[in-house]
């Protein structure tokens, strides 16, 4: 892990590569990240054909760095034909999403591979099987980011897919996600017809440290865009929090009536930090343009490549 504060989507669209028109047409979304899925949303005689579709998307993509591929289960044939046509692609995404991980070393293989062919893009794991949450904190120190794949850990555990059954998983990743500075995004809203149980998972997983959302539908896009992306009311506060204790010499002070110290500078720096990662990398074009803002997260950003 570095000191320096890693750029953590907030949003991250999933779009099967089912038509290159539909995969090109999201691009024009405010999605942080957006992600060409090889994978569930593909059905297994699709699956060639939605490789040519994700190549040929690629290389129209505005901000490849910005674009991630979701491949297949690793150990499928399915997968050696996704990382193959990654290796080919002249244009390579920033993020690749791995599926059905069960240990850190999957991640590793991952990313060697990818590295001997020259691909070097941030690997995000789905952490989707009840063997991925047993040995999360070894995989959270292996990837660049976690995302809470819900359907098929529920389906694991036997269980509806609710807040309290995926509670455990959640404060697991959040651990081992803080441990690491390794990105934490939840899992997609199901729900498309409830608005309002996509505003209450987005409290919820903020309260436990999470970074962003994934979504399967554009219309949620800006529900999480303004929930989870950087504001500049949060900047300022933690600049003043900053300065606040850098004037009592490092100890604690009083700001607007409530007791500032170290650990809330160190949280106030890591706001700033991070931030300004987003700012520099995702910020630019779209309704979510902010220079220089901050979050309420902590320090982040190691980079394992």
């Amino acid at each position: 892990m570095t000191g320096t504060a890693r750029a953590i989507p907030r949003s991250i669209l999933y779009t099967p590569a089912l038509s290159l028109d539909r995969v090109v047409g999201a691009w024009s979304y405010d999605a942080d990240v957006h992600l060409v899925d090889l994978e569930d949303a593909v059905p297994p005689p699709e699956k060639a054909a939605a490789r040519r579709v994700c190549r040929a998307a690629l290389e129209k993509a505005p901000e490849p760095a910005n674009a991630a591929v979701r491949v297949n289960e690793l150990g499928t044939i399915e997968a050696v034909h996704d990382i193959v046509m990654l290796a080919e692609c002249p244009v390579k995404p920033g993020f690749i999403v791995m599926t059905m991980v069960k240990s850190a070393v999957e991640v590793a293989l991952m990313r060697d591979t990818l590295a001997s062919a020259g691909v070097r893009p941030q690997i995000y794991v789905t952490v989707e099987t009840p063997a991925a949450v047993a040995d999360v904190d070894a995989i959270a120190a292996a990837a660049d980011g976690l995302i809470l794949g819900s359907a098929d850990l529920a389906a694991a555990l036997g269980i509806e897919i609710s807040w309290a059954g995926l509670l455990a998983a959640r404060q697991a990743m959040a651990l081992a996600g803080a441990r690491y500075g390794t990105a934490l995004i939840d899992t997609a809203n199901f729900r498309l017809a409830e608005p309002e149980t996509l505003a209450e998972e987005i409290d919820r997983v903020r309260e436990l440290g999470f970074h962003g959302k994934v979504t399967v539908h554009p219309s949620e896009l800006a529900a999480i865009n303004r929930a989870l992306r950087p504001d500049p009311a949060g900047l300022r506060q933690a600049r003043r929090v900053t300065e606040a204790v850098r004037a009592a010499d490092g100890g604690i002070a009083v700001l607007d009536g409530n007791m500032v110290g170290p650990p809330f500078a160190r949280m106030a720096r890591a706001t700033v930090a991070r931030g300004d990662a987003w700012a520099e990398r995702f910020g630019r074009g779209g309704t979510g343009d902010v220079s220089g803002v901050g979050d309420d997260g902590e320090e982040a950003g190691h980079d394992r490549r």
